[in-house]
């Protein structure tokens, strides 16, 4: 079993930077792909960034050159630094884990519990 924790969501105003994280713990031996996704009230979760184990990134068009993604494979930790916040970016952000291999197997996805990003105009 996986379990991904997710910290730094807050309140902030537009213009404004946020960093959040997640931490994956379990008997993992390596993870493929981490990522952020977020969903806002009344709408489905979208992709905001991807990071493979070697780096290679994907970034939603609304995040590009604004948000930045990065990963700690040792820590097996995620980060995703979100510079000139507008108040389109306010969403619950949830954290997910593609291709973790554990001692059992491998586990497609797994996901943390979110953290509330609110920006204010």
């Amino acid at each position: 079993q996986v379990q991904l924790v997710e910290s730094g969501g807050g309140l902030v105003q537009a213009g404004g930077s946020l960093r959040l994280s997640c931490a994956a713990s379990g008997s993992i031996f390596s993870i493929n792909t981490m990522g952020w996704y977020r969903q806002a009230p009344g709408k489905q979760r979208e992709l905001v960034a991807t990071i493979t184990s070697g780096g290679s990134t994907n970034y939603a068009d609304s995040v590009k050159g604004r948000f930045t993604i990065s990963r700690d494979n040792a820590k097996n930790t995620v980060y995703l630094q979100m510079n000139s916040l507008k108040p389109e970016d306010t969403a619950v952000y949830y954290c997910n884990a593609d291709g973790v291999v554990v001692t059992t197997g491998v586990i497609d996805a797994s996901w943390g519990q979110g953290t509330q990003v609110t920006v204010s105009s």
